[in-house]
């Protein structure tokens, strides 16, 4: 019996849907990084391609990774102000740490410090997590939720035939309609009128 139990059970245990789950909601966050340290960058950032059904299940764990990464933006943006630019180890570095400016940026930071590892604890991935709060986070500032779209492929996927979907940020890869603009032929453009010269 399921007993109000709603989500997908994908034909996995507990841990290895978890761990599937997490495995791919962190790989979205990783086609972020830069193309120019990864030799393995994907084609386009912001993008994975799944089956639909697992899509449908990660997608709102991504979107609560974002939620929580996107409300901490106000904490560390108030933490950059007691921030120093001093090399760790230097001496201006040391008495920044003694002074009264370290402890209010610690404290302003420390809300920053608990989300990081709220996501890290949903995604278990380090450097995934790095990415969303760097990149993707302050991407959605504006954006009130729906952070994510999928878009169901026409080609089933070899093997098995299971459909398959793309799952990815809005607003990168959005498609802009754009208004058709009638063409102007020679014959339509306006002739110069020329003036007989008066002799």
């Amino acid at each position: 019996m399921r007993h109000r139990r709603k989500s997908r059970v994908l034909g996995r245990s507990p841990s290895h849907r978890k761990a599937l789950l997490k495995n791919l909601a962190s790989a979205i966050f990783l086609t972020e990084r830069d193309a120019e340290l990864d030799e393995n960058a994907p084609k386009v950032p912001g993008r994975i391609v799944t089956t639909l059904e697992k899509a449908k299940e990660v997608r709102p764990l991504v979107e609560k990774c974002i939620t929580i990464a996107k409300k901490s933006l106000d904490s560390a943006a108030e933490a950059e102000k007691f921030a120093t630019s001093a090399e760790r180890g230097s001496e201006e570095y040391k008495q920044w740490r003694e002074s009264d400016d370290w402890q209010k940026w610690a404290a302003a930071r420390a809300p920053v410090v608990n989300a990081q590892r709220r996501v890290i604890q949903l995604i278990g991935d380090k450097q995934a997590t790095r990415v969303l709060f760097d990149r993707v986070a302050e991407r959605f500032v504006d954006r009130p939720g729906g952070y994510t779209r999928i878009v169901r492929l026409a080609t089933p996927r070899l093997g098995d035939a299971g459909t398959r979907a793309i799952l990815e940020f809005v607003g990168k890869n959005d498609r802009v309609s754009k208004s058709s603009v009638k063409p102007a032929f020679a014959s339509e453009e306006p002739a110069e009128t020329t003036e007989p010269a008066v002799s």
